[in-house]
């Protein structure tokens, strides 16, 4: 469905967007991406099936290619005729794979040497915003929390050897940064390239040792995750790899593959990538537009995110930018104008908003939706 606006050189266009069945998905009725694809596609929901992502539209990449006047001036030229971003919702039941982005220059010259794997040239930022509460492993922990790891976890130590491990507890922040990066470099791929019978033998071992400990102590957070992973993913090397990542949780308000994943593994290309900074990553607060409206602004061009949350009665307004925008909605009902038009929107309701287009929400009741578009500091 489309909505004509008093200049007839834009349009703004209700998405009928696709499903992913990914084994990782919630079931049925649990999952809010089946709940908005529902809504979104007027599809009957099967509660045995995974729905793990709601995602692109299967026609707006034509449509954008036959009309990139939506798309603004400065998009057009710096990405051509397509959308530099790509917009998803996620419902999560089990631990997707051990991830990490090349840089530019990598993405492309991977995807040149096989592109039948790495299938876009394309470094693709990624940021996540809790829907709800939300649980992920993400950069490397600082190089003191990996001393105590060591020391804690012997198991890590059975699969490294103990000379890796040893120049971990040698090392030291003294020596510089190449030589930490060098040496947290040599462990994580001893671990990731183990044998995968040793690997699983220790993984066993790991978790009888933490169920009995689990009798006399609190087990830490990280240590619940583990037996969880474990019970996901069997014997898998990405369980034990967890120690050596940052256990993030997330509240409400290209793709490189190794371990807790059944696909393609490319475990020497992951290893050799990374910068392997450490530390814990930065939280984005986001920052406030309005009463209703928090913004979220990555280092980067391709995208950020609007989180707006409307109580009944209110309304918000989203001023007209050089790029192009995708609103998702997530709950509640209420209205969009563009110009003199109405348009009654709801949940699983998404809508593409080409440039230079102000749209303004309303509720009677609640609303709450998202949108993402080129980053404002790119204009």
């Amino acid at each position: 469905m489309e909505v004509q606006v008093p200049d007839k050189q834009k349009r703004l266009r209700r998405l009928r967007c696709s499903v992913q069945n990914y084994d990782w998905g919630r079931l049925g009725s649990e999952s809010t991406v089946a709940r908005l694809f529902s809504m979104n596609s007027g599809a009957e929901v099967q509660l045995d099936k995974p729905y793990a992502e709601l995602g692109k539209s299967r026609t707006l990449k034509s449509w954008i290619s036959e009309n990139p006047n939506v798309l603004g001036d400065e998009v057009v030229e710096k990405w051509g005729s397509d959308l530099p971003f790509l917009f998803k919702v996620l419902s999560v039941a089990k631990a997707l794979s051990i991830q990490a982005h090349p840089d530019k220059e990598l993405a492309r010259a991977l995807h040149k040497l096989q592109p039948h794997v790495y299938k876009d040239d394309n470094h693709k930022p990624e940021m996540a915003l809790a829907i709800t509460e939300f649980q992920a492993l993400c950069g490397f922990v600082s190089l003191e929390e990996l001393k105590i790891v060591l020391k804690d976890v012997p198991e890590i130590v059975e699969v490294v050897g103990r000379a890796d491990a040893n120049q971990v507890l040698d090392v030291s922040e003294e020596d510089g940064k190449e030589k930490v990066k060098s040496v947290l470099q040599s462990i994580f791929t001893q671990l990731m390239s183990a044998n995968k019978e040793m690997v699983s033998k220790v993984i066993t071992k790991l978790k009888i040792r933490l169920q009995m400990e689990s009798q006399v102590r609190q087990l830490t957070d990280k240590e619940q995750l583990v037996l969880r992973l474990e019970k996901q993913y069997p014997g898998d090397v990405g369980v034990i790899s967890a120690f050596f990542f940052n256990y993030v949780k997330l509240n409400p308000d290209n793709v490189v593959r190794a371990g807790l994943t059944p696909k393609h593994r490319d475990v020497q290309t992951l290893c050799s990538m990374l910068t392997y900074k450490q530390g814990f990553p930065e939280i984005l607060q986001g920052v406030p537009l309005n009463p209703y409206t928090r913004r979220y602004l990555p280092p980067f061009d391709e995208f950020e995110v609007d989180c707006c949350s409307l109580p009944k009665g209110a309304s918000a307004m989203f001023p007209a930018v050089e790029g192009p925008s995708i609103f998702v909605v997530t709950v509640g009902e209420g209205t969009a104008h563009v110009g003199a038009c109405e348009e009654q929107v709801g949940e699983g309701d998404v809508l593409f908003a080409p440039a230079d287009t102000e749209i303004s929400f309303g509720t009677s009741t609640q609303l709450n939706l998202y949108r993402a578009g080129v980053n404002s500091r790119l204009f």
